[in-house]
């Protein structure tokens, strides 16, 4: 099919602003960004809310209805540890997952001398949006909500209020991972102190009144079995990602691979950084990931989403044209 000049530039022409200088600058420095990371999304804002209030729910029951009231010290010393301990490092995993760049490529970098220093060879074409004016490299998706191109992008996740992306999914695996883990602990203290109280007079098993003892519980079992579910299937989810390098965008698309996979075991230590170590399950190590070079811009994509060496200099012509006629 033969690209007519009018099909060359379709893209550029429905988004003036791409002409338009002061609508698409260099990104700033990364010595004058700022390190922190936040989508300032209203649903995303007060789902992460939700979230530590479920969280802090689950830790006030376990504590004080069942635990505290308890004769056996050793059984609550041991599983008021483990749940806190547990309850501590999901939040800590969904903090990092929140606030923790995903993998956002620079706005704004689709300007003439970026192509330029690009150096393209005559054939090879380069990925743009349009929506975010960026060149983004190879499986870069867009993601409405953060109104970035996501590098990796596996799916945003209003519970973490950001995109699962290829800086974060460690940390909402990890995420996952651990609010089923406290999910499953807390229907199983659950299953214990009902056949505590069932044997027990009520009004000593609990620190509270009898109904409002049962109704807790009951709150508590209907959320521990929700949410170990649901975190459950993520967590497979996430993890067979990984193994199979196919992020969820890719599998829904049904998006046959144009990279090198990197699957099973090595897919996992590139993911988590590094060999199987404790530090997989700490969400306080970083993962130390290699920035992707701007070769990785350069790639095989639709005709819709490309410019070619021709039609780049053929743009950057008609842009200086452009520039002459308004002087």
């Amino acid at each position: 099919m033969m690209i007519t000049p009018v099909h060359r530039f379709r893209d550029i022409e429905r988004t003036p602003e791409y002409l338009q200088p002061e609508k698409c600058v260099p990104p700033p420095s990364r010595a004058s960004l700022g390190t922190m990371w936040f989508i300032r999304d209203g649903c995303g804002i007060a789902c992460a809310v939700v979230t530590w209030m479920l969280v802090f729910y689950a830790d006030f029951v376990v504590l004080l209805v069942m635990l505290v009231p308890s004769r056996d010290y050793v059984y609550s010393v041991i599983n008021g540890t483990l749940f806190n301990t547990l309850a501590f490092l999901a939040l800590a995993s969904h903090f990092r997952a929140m606030l923790t760049d995903p993998g956002a490529v620079p706005k704004g970098n689709a300007t003439k001398e970026f192509i330029e220093s690009l150096q393209l060879k005559p054939g090879q074409v380069v990925y743009k949006c349009p929506k975010c004016c960026s060149i983004k490299p190879d499986r870069a998706h867009h993601c409405s909500v953060c109104k970035r191109c996501i590098r990796k992008m596996d799916h945003h996740c209003p519970w973490v209020n950001n995109c699962v992306g290829e800086n974060n999914q460690k940390y909402f695996v990890l995420f996952t991972m651990y609010i089923a883990l406290i999910s499953l602990h807390a229907l199983i203290m659950v299953g214990f102190h009902f056949l505590y109280c069932f044997e027990e007079d009520w009004t000593k098993c609990s620190s509270f009144s009898p109904p409002t003892t049962v109704i807790l519980l009951i709150l508590l079992c209907f959320e521990a079995l929700l949410f170990l579910i649901f975190t459950s299937v993520m967590f497979g989810t996430q993890v067979h990602s990984i193994c199979t390098d196919e992020t969820g965008i890719e599998r829904l698309k049904n998006q046959k691979p144009t990279w090198e996979k990197i699957s099973g075991w090595e897919g996992m230590k590139l993911a988590f950084g590094g060999t199987f170590s404790l530090g997989w399950f700490n969400p306080f190590s970083n993962l130390n990931c290699k920035s992707p070079v701007l070769a990785e811009a350069v790639a095989a994509a639709p005709a819709s989403e490309i410019m070619t060496q021709e039609e780049i200099e053929q743009f950057l012509a008609r842009d200086v044209a452009i520039q002459m006629l308004r002087e």
